[in-house]
């Protein structure tokens, strides 16, 4: 947890300033026994009026100012804990943005939602808590056997036979219990996962009548949480009991001890009084260190997975050397040459590779194609260009520079991906079209949307280019989904333009006359198109045929149908005779 506070650095003179309150708040509290002792002794016993008045207003006087000071410390810690919560939040997010689909993978996308938003809520209230405490329970703890000893030093004894049983007491109950605050994050994350997939999965539970499936699962890993955290709660609870008992007794003790202390004349009534004061705000002191285990444990675990987080170096998001004079003369005249030197990729605890020694060369102004059966390796080939994974062996090469030494904001610029499903976001149908290129004018979006052959529905739509879209684009079709989502990769204009499945919802007509306006649109840039027809495929310069991650031919669709016995079997799945003919 500590590492996580390096965030607290810009408000280290406010955390400063809550320390030195805290402080002044402490001293303020330990000075009211001393005065109401004086007011005993010297007033009451003495019949002195004038003197409790005087010391009583005094006693208000230093009330009033520990209760200004406590206000201000709460409001300045509550300011600092927000603002510590904001900005960690910020780094959070921004660090899971450049996360690699490896990091995303290997952590979860439920558990890195529970890290954003419920881990770090924990530790920002521990450190409101933290803040007050830290000085507060030592300062009062100290201060007041201090204070104590000072009052009579023999009874001060009492509290050698009840400050070890008390701290044995929060000891036991603490190792018990925080074992437990770690296992319920991990259930929060179980949670938090059956809870994103029944709700993103609605329609799909719904048509095959799993409801109460789903119901159940939920049921299971609510409840699951639900008894870890009666379990927790349980064993903390005999800390509030303990601690009032062992406070109970000690004061039964210092009264007993004292009133014979003061019959024997060795001790004063009013001294008495401020030392059993003084007794029960050790006491309350040991009571807030019992209540930062409880919760500081809990923080802890939060706290060391937003660190995971945070200290994860992204597979894909190395910085890159700048290329040599060479390499931008390269990039110049090739502008967008895409490479496959060798490459093999393995997901990680992957038995087999998901593509072996994949060699092939795609130049500006052609269109290679990319098919094969499902799970040859298609989308996990294509997603080397950007650096959504990284080669193992092999290298991939754009312009003759290995992507791993482009910076991923020069080598992303380049790219113009359409992923397999259409992702869109809430906003309009202009601002998801403009989410490839924010300056973009309204005439280069209505291209983009015409050479996507999506115009005609946009324009039926009520508000046209301004009409909304759903969360998810839900209140649009696949197709019209598809449509859009290529729009935004035309209106960036990359030299690199990748297209994973891109076309697998739209009509033969719309997909012919797509190909069509792309092959006009696309002329000077590199064209990748992985696809599952073979009428998509069929008039591209190139052709790479992919069976169980290794290629199986390349060539065009005349040499494939003459050398390729995958293809052939592709092609004669879905073409009659007279179409291969």
């Amino acid at each position: 947890m500590l590492k996580l506070f390096r965030y607290l650095k810009p408000y280290r003179w406010a955390v400063a300033a809550v320390m030195a309150l805290v402080l002044l708040q402490s001293l303020s509290e330990l000075y009211l026994p001393t005065l109401m002792a004086d007011i005993v002794n010297d007033g009451v016993v003495k019949g002195d009026t004038p003197y409790i008045w005087k010391i009583g207003g005094f006693m208000l006087a230093v009330t009033a100012v520990g209760t200004l000071v406590s206000i201000a410390a709460s409001y300045l810690s509550a300011r600092i804990a927000a603002g510590f919560g904001k900005d960690v939040r910020s780094k959070t997010f921004r660090k899971v943005e450049s996360f690699s689909l490896l990091e995303f993978d290997k952590i979860g996308t439920a558990s890195l939602i529970t890290r954003t938003t419920n881990d770090i809520t924990q530790v920002q209230s521990v450190l409101i808590m933290m803040m007050r405490m830290m000085v507060m329970a030592p300062m009062m703890c100290i201060g007041g056997l201090i204070m104590a000893i000072s009052k009579d030093a023999q009874l001060s004894l009492v509290f050698v036979g009840a400050l070890p049983v008390l701290a044995l007491t929060i000891y036991l109950i603490a190792s018990k219990g925080i074992p437990y605050f770690k296992v319920m994050q991990k259930k929060i994350d179980k949670l938090n996962l059956v809870l994103r997939e029944g709700l993103t999965g609605i329609r799909v539970i719904r048509s095959f009548n799993r409801l109460e499936h789903e119901s159940k699962r939920f049921d299971e890993a609510n409840g699951d949480l639900t008894q870890t955290a009666i379990k927790v709660n349980q064993i903390m609870a005999f800390m509030m009991p303990m601690m009032m008992l062992i406070l109970n007794f000690s004061s039964l003790a210092i009264i007993w001890f004292g009133g014979l202390r003061v019959s024997g004349g060795h001790m004063q009534v009013g001294d008495l009084m401020a030392f059993l004061q003084y007794a029960m705000q050790i006491m309350f002191s040991l009571l807030m260190v019992s209540m930062m285990f409880v919760m500081v444990p809990r923080a802890s675990a939060s706290a060391v997975r937003i660190n995971e987080v945070l200290e994860l170096q992204a597979s894909g998001t190395e910085q890159g050397a700048e290329p040599s004079a060479g390499e931008r003369q390269s990039a110049v005249s090739k502008r967008g040459e895409v490479e496959f030197d060798r490459v093999s990729f393995r997901y990680p605890g992957a038995e087999n590779p998901a593509i072996s020694g994949i060699s092939f060369r795609s130049s500006p102004g052609e269109v290679t194609a990319i098919i094969g059966g499902t799970g040859s390796g298609k989308s996990t080939l294509i997603s080397m260009i950007p650096r959504f994974y990284d080669a193992e062996e092999g290298a991939v090469r754009i312009d003759g520079v290995d992507v791993r030494e482009r910076s991923v904001e020069e080598l992303r610029a380049m790219v113009g991906l359409v992923p397999q499903k259409a992702q869109l976001f809430t906003g309009t149908v202009s601002e998801n079209i403009r989410y490839g290129k924010n300056e973009a004018s309204d005439e280069e979006v209505r291209h983009a949307a015409s050479i996507a052959q999506a115009s005609d529905f946009i324009e039926k739509l009520p508000e046209g280019y301004s009409s909304p879209v759903a969360q998810g684009g839900t209140n649009l079709s696949g197709g019209q989904k598809q449509r859009l989502s290529i729009a935004r990769a035309l209106v960036r204009r990359p030299s690199i333009y990748v297209f994973d499945d891109s076309f697998s919802a739209l009509d033969f007509k719309t997909d012919a006359k797509l190909r069509a306006a792309l092959r006009s649109e696309t002329t000077d840039a590199t064209v990748i198109i992985v696809a599952q027809r073979v009428s998509t495929v069929m008039d591209a310069d190139q052709i790479v045929v992919l069976d169980d991650g290794r290629i199986a031919g390349i060539g065009n669709h005349q040499e494939l149908m003459a050398t390729c016995e995958v293809y052939r079997e592709i092609v004669s799945s879905q073409l009659s005779e007279e179409e291969i003919a």
